[in-house]
């Protein structure tokens, strides 16, 4: 993989799972998570936050108040590297705190950073907005910009 620079590496399963600290949904994923995340409470939104791409929904908070649709995955930040957020059931082959400080060099005013195998992408989570019914409309406005 080259999205940590120079470091030639590759993605293995983790052989004990990190805790969850966002959900991350990809493509009709992600547009089955905003549909969840509409039908959500504004209780239950009170310390979710989020940030939205093109084909990208990150929903960040407590393990136990993030939500779940089918096909949604998983990102916790990595103990070796608190400002490098991984899947929760894969991790580099080489030392994190290297790849760390390779994104970092990369994306010196980004951090923290979620590192995604599948598509392969580096996503500064340092623009996370509360979630809310305002900032949903607001992603949804944003696809359906991108899609005319």
């Amino acid at each position: 993989m080259s999205l940590a620079g120079s470091i030639d590496w590759r993605w293995r399963p983790r052989g004990e799972p990190l805790p969850a600290g966002a959900a991350v949904a990809w493509g009709a994923t992600a547009r089955a998570l905003h549909q969840r995340l509409l039908k959500l409470e504004p209780a239950q939104c009170e310390g979710l936050s989020a940030t939205a791409g093109r084909d990208l929904l990150v929903v960040v908070g407590r393990a136990d108040a993030l939500p779940w649709v089918d096909g949604i995955a998983y990102a916790g930040p990595s103990e070796a590297a608190p400002g490098l957020w991984l899947p929760v059931l894969e991790a580099p082959d080489r030392p994190i705190d290297l790849v760390a400080r390779a994104l970092q060099r990369r994306h010196p005013q980004r951090q923290p950073l979620l590192l995604w195998p599948r598509p392969e992408a580096v996503l500064p989570l340092d623009r996370l907005l509360p979630l809310s019914a305002a900032l949903l409309a607001r992603i949804e406005g944003h696809w359906e910009g991108v899609a005319a």
